[in-house]
């Protein structure tokens, strides 16, 4: 649908953005689809399972074991404001592995710093396209906020 670009905050969030980083580079979210799209919410990403759009397992999975530091410590106090890249997690301490979603409003209840339930760590911020991610907003999802027409990632690439 196009191609947006990211800032990461690898000084700030250097676990987290450097997982990402290594995911990225190994090629691992190449071809995975966004598997759950939300309005006025979010577009999530990264799961294995998603390489089959239709698979029901989309949304459950993570990287191998043992490729990746799976902890993922409280570090930096960035809130989930429209456009920022965050950490899904099982809402666990700790429990962020590959998938990360981009936040499309100000959804500040889900800051790790907050005191609600579900705690997301900002890792980075679209810096060019958002058009782009408002488009993949916007397309038609089925009941399970998966869109009916498969919306995929086809590289990410990191500028050294």
């Amino acid at each position: 649908m196009g191609t947006f670009k990211a800032e990461l905050y690898l000084e700030q969030m250097p676990i987290t953005a450097g997982n990402f980083i290594k995911l990225a580079k190994d090629g691992f979210y190449d071809g995975l689809h966004f598997h759950r799209v939300i309005n006025n919410f979010m577009l999530q990403f990264g799961c294995p399972h998603s390489k089959d759009p239709q698979s029901p397992r989309a949304g459950t999975g993570g990287p191998p074991h043992g490729t990746i530091e799976d902890e993922f410590p409280e570090e930096f106090k960035a809130s989930n404001e429209p456009g920022t890249l965050s950490m899904a997690n099982t809402g666990a301490p700790n429990s962020g592995g590959s998938q990360f979603f981009i936040n499309t409003v100000h959804n500040g209840y889900l800051d790790w710093f907050s005191s609600g339930q579900s705690r997301h760590p900002v890792f980075g911020k679209i810096n060019e396209g958002m058009e782009v991610v408002q488009a993949i907003e916007g397309v038609e999802k089925n009941a399970r906020d998966c869109p009916v027409e498969p919306v995929q990632m086809v590289r990410i690439t990191v500028a050294d």
